[in-house]
Order: structure tokens, then sequence, then C-alpha cells
């Protein structure tokens, strides 16, 4: 009787634990949908919410602008109680930076993945494969998939193409988020933000400016990791992400500093594999 009453005191506490955690809102990449993070979201503890972005999974065929798509973050914000974590890898960074800056009150801190360049070598290549992919779309769509499910085998993999790919939004979003100005949007968002990119990952290559740019920012490196590798470790980044989580609930130093070394990263850091 004594160890049945002791596990139900112990499943309210956590319940009530859970209740009183920040909100996560994930954010998807470009072409594919909130599905992406499903190992992810499924990992971490608390409410989480990860939105289709316009012109992508259940909201394919809307037009995409940065304005809508910060709206979408917003909104599911919103539906979690009004503020939240924010977490988004290579598009959805971007649009987590343009959210945080339009609606820094509802952003309680932002982990932005794989989205740190601003450089015309980087944009050139995302023209010139927009471009064919919206010549035959349906194509794209096909070849996206087998690629993706090569890059992330298994769940990962299958999780990128479940919600279905929109590669004729590609040339839209490409000059959506060139045409941002995120690191405007970054110094106008006071609250704390992890720009976390891959070492091999070539979407770093501002990295040092978008850290510049932040008012509370920090630099997390993940070793031997790419744009996407990352979302091949759905445990380590799930806990990754809580961290950060819990470290936005703290108050804010304001010291964005150098890169974090290994040591003093958070415990949920994903490790070289």
């Amino acid at each position: 009787m004594q160890r049945i009453v002791a596990l139900q005191s112990a499943r309210y506490a956590l319940e009530a634990w859970r209740s009183v955690m920040l909100p996560v809102v994930l954010v998807h990449g470009i072409r594919v949908s909130a599905t992406m993070w499903d190992p992810v979201a499924a990992r971490i503890g608390g409410p989480v919410a990860a939105p289709d972005l316009p012109g992508h999974g259940s909201r394919r065929g809307e037009p995409f602008t940065m304005e809508g798509a910060a709206s979408a973050v917003a909104d599911a914000i919103d539906a979690l109680g009004g503020r939240a974590f924010v977490a988004g890898l290579s598009l959805g960074g971007y649009v987590g930076i343009a959210a945080a800056g339009r609606f820094p009150g509802r952003v309680a801190g932002l982990a932005a993945l794989g989205c740190t360049s601003n450089s015309r070598l980087t944009t050139v290549p995302y023209r010139f494969a927009a471009s064919l992919a919206a010549r035959n779309p349906a194509r794209a769509d096909r070849v996206s998939a087998r690629l993706l499910r090569g890059l992330l085998p298994g769940p990962a993999g299958a999780a990128m193409v479940a919600g279905g790919l929109s590669c004729e939004v590609l040339p839209q979003v490409v000059e959506a988020v060139t045409g941002y100005d995120h690191l405007a949007a970054l110094a106008a968002y006071p609250g704390r933000v992890w720009l976390v990119n891959g070492a091999r990952d070539p979407l770093r290559a501002n990295e040092r400016d978008f850290l510049r740019a932040c008012r509370n920012g920090r630099l997390i490196l993940l070793p031997r990791r790419g744009h996407l590798g990352a979302l091949a470790a759905p445990g380590p980044l799930a806990r990754l992400l809580e961290d950060l989580r819990d470290l936005s609930c703290d108050r804010p130093d304001g010291d964005a500093g150098a890169p974090v070394p290994a040591g003093d990263r958070p415990k949920g850091a994903i490790g070289e594999s």
C-alpha cells in the first residue's frame, strides 16, 4: 500500500513539474514539414508543438513569406500559452530568428541551428537549385526524398519525408530568406540565443557576424556534424534542446562571448559520432 501511494505521489509530482515547464516550439526546414521533428519531439519532456510553415506540409500551396512564417511560430506559441522556447533548423532557424525579432515577448529563448550564413557563396547554389526544382517540382520532390533518406537513414530520414515535400516553394523561400535582415532581428531580440552549428556545415560561414549581432548569444559547435547531422541523433538533440530551454528560464547574464568550450556545454550537447 505504501509503495502504491509513493508511486502515485511521484506521478503527481511529475505531472505538476511538466505543467510548469516552458513549452517548446520546433520549426522545420525548407521543403519538408513539421514531421521532420517527430523523433526529437517525442523525446522532449513537456509541451511541444511543431507547426507547418506556409507553403509546406498541411499548408502546401500557400505563399511563403518571412512575415507569414514568423506569424505561424507566434500562433503556435499562443496555442501553448503565449510564451515558449523556440528551436529551428536551417530555414526553421532563420524563421525562429525572425519570430524572435518580431515577437520578443513570446519567445523566451531561441536555438537557431544551421542558419548562420548570409554569404553570396551559399546563396547562389540555393538559387540555382530552386530554379531547377521549380521546372519540375514532382521530380524534385522524388530526388529530395531519396537524398534525405540517404543522408538520414532510419526513422530520422523517414520523418523528413513523412509529411510530404514541397519543392515548388523553393524559389519563394530562397528569395524571402535572402531578402530578410536576420542580423537586425537578432539585434532587436533581448533574450538568450544559442547558435548551434555542425562543425562541417557550410551554412556556418558567417556565424561570427550572427554571434556579434546577438545581445545575449552563445555559439555551440557540434563536432563532425554537417548541416542535418544533428537530426541523426534525436535523443542527444532532444536533451540539448531541453537544457537550452531550461537555461532560458534563468536570468540572462548579457555576456555574448566565444564558442562554448566542451566542458561548459549543456549536458545534452551532441558529441562526436
